[in-house]
This record gives structure tokens, sequence and C-alpha cells, in this order.
């Protein structure tokens, strides 16, 4: 079962977000894509300046017979080139798209992130549109200003920022829900081992660095506890899985594969 379907069914799916190489090196995108296996239904491809872009790993992946989830970003783009991308992701069969407006430096700013999605929905008609929301941002009446105009453009679905602590995202998930039962919320969940790697994913989202146990046991735990937490939750409908490294090794993938089966997740707790 598709992502899409599974999320629309209330199946609770898992998407696996991995960076794309360089260039096109199918056997390296493909290893990234295969981390957790089976265990994934969806693969979110991040788009990078400097790196393979999405929309080509995307469909990259959807040849190979997987099932990608495309980064579509404005910023320093036109509405016409977006029109391009998303007929060439429509043709190549890619059924679902993140609209973000992106992180490369660039004065031109684009077009606004709902007149994409009304595009997207338009020229990808029987796709899964999704938008971003932060819930690190301070007043909870801004974000749902910011992101109620998205889901009224055909925005199917939200993805959060990397979840640590579920009581930060909860009052804006319930407002969410409050204004909008229908759209599906995935949250975004990562495994953190170093406090190297809390430290600069703090810094990253400019939050305080998530406290770390000093036993990677442990911190293994604090992991499966997080995704016991968002599975339990009325409020979320799926995961986005990302890991701190760019290419984890395949005992990352395992242990994240534990993890999902001990919390009773997805296609890694058949």
């Amino acid at each position: 079962m598709s992502f899409a379907r599974a999320l629309l069914s209330g199946r609770f799916p898992v998407a696996l977000e991995i960076t794309p190489p360089q260039r096109s090196l199918p056997h390296i995108l493909l290893r990234r894509a295969g981390l957790i296996g089976a265990a994934a239904s969806a693969i979110n491809v991040i788009q990078r300046p400097g790196r393979q872009s999405s929309l080509e790993a995307s469909i990259e992946l959807q040849e190979a017979g997987l099932s990608p989830a495309w980064h579509l970003v404005t910023r320093g783009r036109t509405l016409a080139e977006i029109g391009n991308d998303l007929a060439t992701a429509n043709a190549a069969g890619v059924a679902q798209a993140l609209v973000i407006a992106g992180d490369h430096a660039t004065a031109e700013r684009g077009p606004a992130i709902r007149e994409t999605i009304a595009l997207a929905r338009r020229v990808m008609p029987a796709s899964l549109i999704g938008a971003t929301m932060n819930q690190y941002v301070p007043e909870r009446a801004a974000v749902l200003r910011n992101l109620l105009p998205k889901l009224a453009a055909g925005a199917g679905y939200v993805q959060t920022q990397p979840v640590f602590d579920f009581e930060v995202l909860r009052p804006f998930a319930e407002a969410l829900k409050e204004r909008s039962p229908d759209t599906k919320v995935v949250a975004m969940a990562m495994p953190l081992l170093t406090s190297d790697a809390a430290a600069r994913i703090g810094g990253r989202l400019s939050i305080q660095a998530p406290p770390i146990p000093s036993d990677l046991a442990a911190a293994w735990e604090t992991f499966e506890q997080l995704l016991r937490t968002l599975a339990a939750s009325p409020l979320i409908d799926g995961i986005a899985l990302m890991t701190f490294e760019t290419d984890p090794p395949p005992e990352t993938g395992e242990q994240i594969r534990k993890s999902l089966r001990a919390a009773g997740i997805g296609r890694a707790a058949a």
C-alpha cells in the first residue's frame, strides 16, 4: 500500500527521508532509500544545493519501483519553471510532493507556497501534496495563519519539524486538527545518539539542544519511546524518519526497524 493510501486510510505509515548523492549515482541513492527496507512506504528526497535534484532522484526511485516524495522547492524559481517540473513529475508517475520554500541562499523568494500547492493540485490531480509546519515558532496563531491558506489551496497533509518532545508539538497539532480535522499530520522523528548531533540539530532548529543519554542503548530507548508516543496520539497520522548521518550504516537501519517493531508501527510491526 502506498504512503498516500495508508495515510488517508488511517494506517499510520512510515516515510524515510534521505539526502541524494551529489550527482546521479543510482546505487548510492537506492542504498540510502533501502536503509529500513519495506518498513518505509515512501522515500522523502531532500533538496539541497550541490546535490542531485530531488525531482531527478525521485524519478529514479519511481523507475526503481519505490514511492518517492519529491521536495518541491519554490525559492528562487518562477511559477512557470515549477509548472514544468510538475508536468515532468506527473508524467513520470511521481505521486507525492512536499512543497517547501527551501533553505538555499538567493535573493529571489519565488512564488507563494499556497500558489504552488494550487498549481500542483491542477497539474498532479491524483497526487498527495503536503506542506510543512514549524512547531518551534513561539506564536501558535502565526503558524496557523501561515498554514491554513496552504491547506485551502489543496495540501492534504502537514509534515512537522523533527519532534523530540511531543508536548512541544501537541498544542500546534491540536489547534490544526480543530481548524482542519481532515488534514493529516506527519511527525518528523530522528534518533539522536550523540551530544554533538543534538547540539547541531538544536542550532539548526534554533532550539535548546535535546538531552541525550550518555548510554547508547538508552538513547535508542528514548527514540523508541518517542515513536510509541507519536503512534498512540490521535493527533498524529504518520511519521517521517530521518537520520543525522547523510549515509548511515546498515546497523542504524536495523536499529530503527527494531524501534518501529517495538512501537508497533507500520510494516516493521507486521
